[in-house]
C-alpha cells in the first residue's frame, strides 16, 4: 500500500488520501504553534470526511482535541516501560483484541486528555487513566507507543531535547526490556484492515 509521509507544518490536505496517521513529538498539543492549528484543522477535516484516523502520543492528543477534549498536564511523567491495562471494549476492537491485558508497552509522554465526548474508552495505566480509545469513523487515539523500537529508545534518550526528561529518570532506561515489534504490527494491521486500506 503505498503512504507518504510529511513532517508537522508541512502543507498538506486529503485530497486523494484514504487514511491519516498522525505521530509524537516533543511539542504539547497546547502549544500557539501555527503548524500544530493546521494539523488539528486536517484532523478535523479527515473526521468530518469520514476519512479513518490513528493518533499516536501526541497524534492521541491532537486528535482528542480536534474532537473538543481538554489536553493538559498529566499528574507525573509516564517515560519508559510499563503496563497497559486494556478495559472491557478493547476486548472486541480490532486493534487490542487477543492482546493480553496487562502487557508492556512504551510510554514518553507528560500531558493527557479528557476522554472525547462519543469515544469508547479502551486502555489505562496506573500513571495515566485515558490510554487508548476509539471514535466513531475509525478514528483511535493511543497515547502509548507500540510502535517502538530499542534504536529508537536510543535515539530518544539521546536527543537534546528528551535529556531533561532523561536526566529526571531514577535510572537509564533499557531499550530492550521489551519486544513489542509484533504487537505493533498487530495494532496497525487492524486498523489498516478496520479502514478498508488493505
Amino acid at each position: 500500500m503505498p503512504f507518504e509521509y510529511r513532517d508537522l507544518g508541512a502543507e498538506s490536505d486529503l485530497r486523494g488520501r484514504s487514511g491519516l496517521i498522525v505521530m509524537g513529538g516533543p511539542q504539547s498539543a497546547n502549544d500557539p504553534l501555527p503548524s500544530l492549528d493546521a494539523e488539528i484543522r486536517l484532523i478535523s477535516q479527515a473526521i468530518q470526511t469520514g476519512i479513518p484516523v490513528l493518533g499516536i502520543c501526541l497524534g492521541s492528543q491532537l486528535i482528542a482535541k480536534a474532537l473538543g477534549a481538554r489536553v493538559y498536564r498529566n499528574p507525573e511523567k509516564e517515560i519508559g516501560w510499563f503496563p497497559i491495562h486494556f478495559t472491557e471494549a478493547a476486548q472486541n476492537d480490532p486493534l487490542f483484541s487477543g492482546i493480553p491485558s496487562p502487557t508492556t508497552f512504551f510510554h514518553w509522554h507528560g500531558e493527557t486528555f479528557d476522554l472525547p465526548s462519543g469515544a469508547e474508552w479502551l486502555a489505562y495505566s496506573d500513571r495515566c487513566k485515558h490510554q487508548a480509545y476509539r471514535y466513531p469513523g475509525n478514528v483511535c487515539g493511543i497515547q502509548f507507543h507500540p510502535e517502538i523500537t530499542p534504536p529508537m529508545v536510543e535515539d530518544w534518550c539521546a536527543q537534546p531535547v528528551n535529556c531533561g526528561d532523561v536526566a529526571d529518570l531514577p535510572g537509564p532506561i533499557d531499550p530492550y526490556a521489551a519486544d513489542t515489534a509484533a504487537l505493533a504490527c498487530r495494532v496497525l494491521t487492524g486498523w489498516l484492515r478496520e479502514s478498508k486500506l488493505v
